[in-house]
């Protein structure tokens, strides 16, 4: 039986190859119109600095109090772009979110909490509506009149220069797409190197082509700018529903929609930054929302059969096969994985089995000839996708994508037929779809420092210094000596100042102490010694966590050697020189 499916199942490969080889060829096609000049719907690098228009980035919430603060801090930090505002959806009975998002907006004047009107968890579009309409409260309260709105979510990292490109986009469209990548992780994380694989791949190719010929561009739900004009008129037409509550996958919709309006989109080519490092090691610096996406099974089948059951089947049921035909065939392209999804683990049931026994020499002719031809498709599709990763990720990542091109082919079979099932048993029992939220992490410092702004930049962006006094001190600074003890000897900058800045550029959060405010046995979970050797002051013992103050930025040294002296997790924080001075006489 084997033996007789080879020619029809090659037959079908055979028929999505040729699918693919369409769009290479398009792919093809777009990169020698830029070449030749043709090709004019792409700033042709970082445009210089231009008249900034308000930006309004939203973050929907539900369950993010372990992420948020850090995602919204170090944003904070590393944005090259002054005239944006943080609104942040939370429920009224999160309240560990809310804590968090506040805790960040009463330091941040530019963070606002959104809190929606009923308890959550709805859905994503649900709280994006909400925001919305906060957004609006908010412009009738100031003077404020947001010209863009950007989607993000709590484990984003926003690029540097997101917002000064998307600024310049906004000229010209009225949706504007950013790239998305994972963030760079070892060869043996299988479950999100298929991530890296997947939007390398998509989002160097289908995404450009789309965009390039001016078919619809889905948003990816994160670096996603919307001109106001354009959700206004969604509002318009859809009832105030900005982003339809009841679609799992309403940054796909949205897509079509906009599409469908008339509305000017484009996709943002991968744009690389000269002379800077990107966010993890194997990763080359381009333009593009960086984040962790699920690295076990479980979590990434949860957030693929609810991809599935959006893109393939709601679409499907929301909008059928109706509209010009190139909506109709990229409405093909984003729902043939419902059949060659299972087809390819058959696929490579089939090649293994092959490579045991030998079944190729018992084919028929025919189909050992279109067996053949659908091989070559396929090695063409692998060295594509690994001339992606390579790319992105570097050449020894790259050689990976054979193994997980096989493990992509399972988990995506086993989304598909999760999606097969939730969809028909909504529909059997007359259901609403549910929701299926992600769970989030975010970076660990250390990576999250590749981006930081310098501290001259935070200083002089928040008001706190003028140029002049930073060229200053740049000019007088002594050999040896650290750019903000300079700013305060001159006395251009107050220490607290400074600290609040370095704070924000470090993304480690600053303590106010008193004395009194400090248990003494807390004090003494690190020797004395120790403590007065690596200026820093244990003033907190909770949760199997031990909390550490100091004047000086920690140290892999630091770190290590506290470690011999404790099995607590340790958690640091600022503290002003002295502030610290005052605290180790009192307790130390």
């Amino acid at each position: 039986m084997i033996v007789w499916s080879l020619a029809p199942l090659a037959a079908i490969f055979i028929l999505s190859g040729l699918d693919d080889l369409a769009v290479d060829l398009a792919w093809c096609a777009a990169w020698v119109r830029r070449l030749l000049g043709g090709g004019q719907r792409h700033p042709p690098k970082l445009p210089p600095d231009a008249p900034e228009r308000q930006i309004a980035i939203v973050v929907p919430l539900w369950h993010e109090h372990a992420v948020i603060a850090r995602m919204l801090e170090h944003n904070l930090a590393v944005l090259r772009y002054a005239n944006y505002h943080f609104f942040v959806g939370a429920y009224p009975n999160d309240q560990p979110t809310m804590d968090a998002v506040q805790a960040v907006a009463d330091r941040f004047p530019n963070v606002h909490l959104a809190v929606c009107p009923h308890d959550g968890p709805t859905s994503k579009a649900d709280c994006l509506n909400w925001i919305y309409q906060h957004i609006g409260l908010f412009e009738e309260q100031t003077n404020h009149n947001f010209d863009v709105i950007v989607t993000h979510d709590a484990e984003d990292l926003i690029h540097p220069d997101e917002l000064r490109l998307m600024n310049a986009y906004a000229e010209r469209y009225d949706f504007i797409q950013f790239p998305v990548l994972a963030l760079a992780t070892p060869l043996t994380a299988l479950t999100h190197g298929v991530y890296c694989d997947e939007f390398a791949e998509y989002h160097s190719r289908d995404m450009v082509v789309r965009s390039e010929f001016a078919c619809f561009v889905p948003s990816a739900g994160v670096g996603t700018g919307y001109r106001r004009e354009a959700l206004e008129q969604l509002a318009i037409t859809e009832g105030n529903r900005v982003f339809e509550p009841t679609a799992l996958t309403e940054d796909y919709e949205n897509g079509i929609r906009l599409h469908r309006l008339g509305c000017s989109q484009v996709f943002v080519p991968f744009l690389l930054v000269p002379g800077e490092r990107a966010l993890g090691k194997a990763s080359r610096d381009f333009i593009a929302t960086r984040e962790f996406f699920p690295q076990s099974w479980k979590a990434a089948l949860r957030q693929r059969t609810r991809w599935v059951t959006g893109i393939a089947l709601q679409s499907w049921e929301r909008f059928g096969w109706r509209g010009t035909v190139d909506e109709v065939y990229w409405m093909w392209r984003d729902r043939k994985g419902l059949l060659g999804s299972p087809l390819g683990v058959i696929a490579n049931a089939i090649f293994f089995y092959g490579m045991a026994t030998a079944i190729w020499t018992r084919a028929t002719p025919l189909g050992a000839e279109l067996s053949t031809v659908a091989l070559g498709f396929q090695l063409v599709r692998l060295v594509i996708r690994m001339s992606c990763v390579g790319r992105i990720y570097g050449v020894v990542f790259a050689l990976g994508v054979p193994v997980r091109v096989f493990f992509a082919n399972f988990l995506n079979a086993a989304a598909t037929f999760a999606a097969l099932h939730q969809y028909l048993s909504a529909k059997l029992h007359r259901r609403p779809l549910r929701w299926l939220k992600t769970e989030h992490a975010y970076p660990a410092r250390t990576a999250l420092l590749a981006h930081r702004r310098r501290l001259g930049e935070i200083l002089v962006g928040s008001g706190k210094l003028s140029t002049e006094a930073l060229r200053d001190a740049l000019d007088t600074c002594p050999s040896g000596v650290r750019l903000g003890a300079q700013l305060v000897n001159l006395g251009h900058l107050q220490e607290d100042d400074l600290y609040e800045a370095l704070s924000l550029q470090q993304g480690l959060p600053l303590a106010r102490l008193e004395p009194d405010d400090v248990e003494a046995k807390s004090v003494r979970a690190l020797p004395s010694a120790v403590a007065r050797n690596w200026r820093v002051l244990p003033f907190r013992v909770a949760e199997g966590r031990l909390f550490v103050a100091g004047p000086d930025l920690p140290s892999p040294e630091m770190n290590a050697a506290l470690r011999d002296f404790t099995s607590l997790e340790i958690r640091f924080h600022l503290v002003t020189p002295s502030e610290f001075n005052v605290l180790t006489e009192a307790l130390l």
